[in-house]
This record gives C-alpha cells, sequence and structure tokens, in this order.
C-alpha cells in the first residue's frame, strides 16, 4: 500500500475515533507520523495525487472500510470534489482540494 493511500486511511481512522467521546488521544497516538493537522471539523492534511487520484483512493478506503459512499459532488471544473459516507451511526466526509499539479489537499471530518 503506498504512502499517500496510507495517509488517507490514517485520516479517515483518526477522524473515526474522534468522533466517539475521550479518543481524540487515542487518536493522536496511532497517527501515521505524517502531518496531519486538527481543524475545528476535523483533520487535514496534504497528500501526493491529483485530485481524481486522491479521490478513487478515498473510495477505496471507503470500501475498506466498511463506510457506505452516500454522496459525491465536485466543483470547480474538478478542482474540488468531496465524498460523503456513513459507518453505523457516524457520518463521514472528505474534502479534497487541487494545491499543485500533483498534490491535493484533504479535510476529513466525522459526526454522529
Amino acid at each position: 500500500m503506498n504512502r499517500s493511500v496510507r495517509s488517507l486511511r490514517w485520516l479517515l481512522l483518526a477522524l473515526l475515533l474522534t468522533s466517539a467521546p475521550g479518543c481524540l488521544a487515542a487518536a493522536a497516538a496511532v497517527g501515521p507520523g505524517g502531518a496531519i493537522a486538527w481543524t475545528q471539523r476535523g483533520a487535514s492534511s496534504a497528500v501526493s495525487g491529483s485530485v481524481d487520484q486522491v479521490y478513487a483512493r478515498a473510495e477505496a478506503v471507503f470500501r475498506d472500510m466498511g463506510i457506505t459512499q452516500t454522496g459525491q459532488s465536485s466543483e470547480n471544473q474538478g478542482a474540488e470534489r468531496s465524498l460523503r459516507g456513513t459507518r453505523e451511526d457516524t457520518e463521514v466526509t472528505v474534502e479534497i482540494e487541487r494545491e499543485t499539479a500533483t498534490t491535493s489537499g484533504v479535510e476529513v471530518y466525522a459526526r454522529r
């Protein structure tokens, strides 16, 4: 599994863990060692790959983690995409935005 997929997987895992009360410390402890920034809504990171490449990896991570895809959107001629899904009682959203031709910013947030 390449580094970008692992980073995206860790972002999703961190958000799923932190959507449960008291789990923020646990999520921080299991981080992949990459640069994950906590935001007001969730977590964000820069990952290698175009928006479309990162989106395809996000779909694969959703499948691997048992997150059922419930929606998607594309804006700004594909420079911004989002993917939404659910796992049990948690709603997960992944927002991807082009930073450069080979790098995308990813923000992941989850709520119950």
